[in-house]
Formats: C-alpha cells, structure tokens, sequence
C-alpha cells in the first residue's frame, strides 16, 4: 500500500498598506520608540482599512496560495481558517472564504486555538491527507485584531498588526511534507490571554463595552515565561518525533509575538539566531497569520528552499502550544496552468445564483 504524504504546495499572505510606526503610537498613548523596540522589537505594525476584514484578507492570501500552487480552488476538498478575530461569531469565516473563491466542492470550518492555530490547521489538514480523507486542503491564517485593541492600552497596543497568510497542503506519494508535530493546550491559564467580552458568560451589552470586555486582555509576564518554556518543549519535541536534531533544521520559523520570547527561545534550543525567521519588526503580532507570512518571507528571500527541513512552532491564548516538522517541497509537477483568480467572476456569479434559487425556493415551499 503507497504512503500519502501531505505537502506544502502553494503559499500566500495579504497585509493592508496602512502602515502604523511606533511614533504613530506614541501619540496615542504614553510610549516612545525607544521603549516599544526594546521589549518587543517591533517598528511597525500593519492596519486594516475600513473596507478590509478578516475574511477579505483570507480570500487574497488563499488566492495567492493557490497560484502558487496551480490548483484550481474547485479541486479543493476542505479548507480552514485559523484566526481570533472571525468575520462573526457564526457563520464561520472558513466559509465566507469558500463562497468568494468559488471552491464549490470544500467544506469549510474555523479552528481557535489563538495564535497556535495555524500550527494546528496544518497538523489537522495533513492527518486528513494521510488518512485518504482529503487530497488538497487550504489552511489560512487571517487577523484584524487592532479592532481588538484598546488603543488606550499601551501594553498591548504596541503589539498586534492585521494580516493573513495561506498554505495549500496536497497528497503526494513523493517523500516530504509534513513529517511530524506536537500540540498542546492547558486550559488552567485560559485568563492569562483572552477577550472575555461577547461569549456566554459576557454576552455584549453595555456594561461590557464599559468594563472594555471587548478588548485583548493579557498578563504579559505570565505569557512571556510561558512562551520561552513552551516553545522550547515543542519544537525538541517534533524534532525528535521525526527522529532528527536540531542540526537537521535548517530554518526555525516561530510566531511572531515578542523578539525577546523568539531570541530566549533559540538559547533555550542552543540554535543559531542566524537561522530563525523573524520579521516580526515590520508587522508585529499578526498571531495566526505571523507564521504563513514569515514563511512566505523567507521563502521570497532564498532562505527556505526544497529539501530543506524547517520547524513551525507557535503559544497562544487558551493556553495553547506547538510546532511541525516540514520538509520544504514546493509546487507539485503540472502540466497546464491555472488562473484561480479568473474563478472569482464566476464565484460572485454562482454566490448570487445560489441567493436567487433560495429565494425562489423559499416563494415555493412557503406558498405552497
């Protein structure tokens, strides 16, 4: 019996073009340059515009990924959307996302794991390549969490930025792809990192848009001790799953959430700071989007290539943790180019056809 491997085929990420620089903040609230880059090491951050949302950041980068891929968003079988900051509470991003790409056969769900969840998207879609469940899987990370923020906040202010970033995942019996992965949760810290406001115990009224219960909420020391130690754990963890050491990772690629958390954390794994993905200075915490667009990153700069081994290690609110072991391949051999951006025409088409019929079908049933 042939083994199915889950590969990373296609690749993408979408930022808006607002940019907002620390001295931007500094007029906001009591902060400096100075003091932002010296516990965060971020410059700069990335912001939405009010016609950019969770779902319309996914839709580019799943696009983008797809390209990449040269996989037409029909053949896709399942996608998912890790993110924080959904488009609403139901109906699920994933399938807002399904309908604007026309990937008319995919099932569609959102995974909330906080920042982790990409990690956990990826881990989730190739358990289902693996087990013959799905042959090609889109797996996003999507933000706008600055409509989050408590821009009064200058602890957590300074950090976030909105993005989104994409991976195609496709079965091959080729050698690669995902090779291992650990994750991990423990809910016993749920409070350390959270928006309380909105859910069953807080449901939106007035007093909890006074009380700002609709704003991040973060120990940020708890966080920081949590992250340096788990993120360590993880990553030796899968490495050793997959029977390999740190000498056989040619590229770490951690969340991008704090530059003092990702520089403790590769002194904790004695690994060369040389060889850690951060971009983290120009977009901040992006939480499930930072990884995909770091990696998009590194790949644009030469510093991921094909054959290359690279761990993906994320922490997150909820607590959640973990990281994957991935064997860079790249695009699967094709024989005739897709244009998955020409499907959107017909998406839009198909969405308004499908709206229509409904409502025919509602006259129908309810006059019948």
């Amino acid at each position: 019996m042939s083994t199915r491997n889950a590969h990373i085929t296609g690749w993408g990420m979408a930022v808006p073009d607002q940019v907002l620089t620390n001295d931007d903040i500094a007029k906001m609230v009591d902060t400096t340059d100075e003091w932002i880059v010296s516990r965060t090491g971020i410059h700069e951050r990335r912001i939405a515009n009010s016609d950019q949302t969770t779902a319309s950041l996914a839709s580019e980068a799943a696009l983008r990924a797809l390209e990449v891929a040269n996989l037409h968003p029909g053949d896709l079988d399942m996608i998912i959307v890790a993110t924080s900051s959904p488009e609403y509470i139901f109906p699920a991003t994933a399938c807002v996302v399904q309908d604007r790409i026309g990937a008319v056969k995919a099932y569609a769900f959102d995974l909330l794991a906080a920042c982790t969840g990409f990690v956990y998207g990826i881990n989730l879609a190739s358990q289902a390549i693996k087990s013959n469940g799905a042959n090609n899987i889109l797996v996003i990370g999507s933000e706008t969490l600055t409509r989050l923020v408590n821009w009064k906040d200058r602890n957590t202010c300074i950090l976030f930025g909105d993005g989104a970033g994409a991976f195609v995942l496709q079965a091959s019996e080729e050698p690669g792809g995902v090779l291992s992965a650990v994750l991990r949760s423990d809910g016993s810290g749920a409070n350390l990192l959270s928006v309380p406001g909105g859910g069953s115990p807080h449901p939106a009224s007035m007093q909890t848009l006074y009380d700002g219960l609709h704003y991040i909420q973060m120990n940020g020391r708890e966080v920081f001790r949590f992250a340096t130690r788990v993120m360590v754990e993880a990553t030796f963890e899968t490495v050793e799953t997959a029977q390999m050491t740190m000498d056989d990772i040619q590229l770490l690629i951690p969340h991008q959430a704090n530059q003092r958390i990702i520089e403790a954390a590769a002194r904790g794994l004695n690994y060369p700071m040389e060889q850690v993905m951060v971009n983290l200075d120009r977009y901040g915490n992006t939480s499930t989007a930072s990884i995909p667009i770091a990696t998009v990153e590194a790949i644009e700069q030469g510093r991921l290539k094909p054959g290359d081994n690279t761990v993906l290690v994320a922490f997150g609110g909820g607590l959640t943790w973990g990281a994957a072991l991935i064997q860079w391949t790249g695009p699967l051999p094709f024989q005739k180019k897709v244009s998955p951006r020409l499907v959107r025409g017909y998406a839009r088409g198909r969405s308004i056809l499908a709206r229509l019929r409904r409502r025919i079908e509602g006259f129908i049933w309810g006059n019948g």
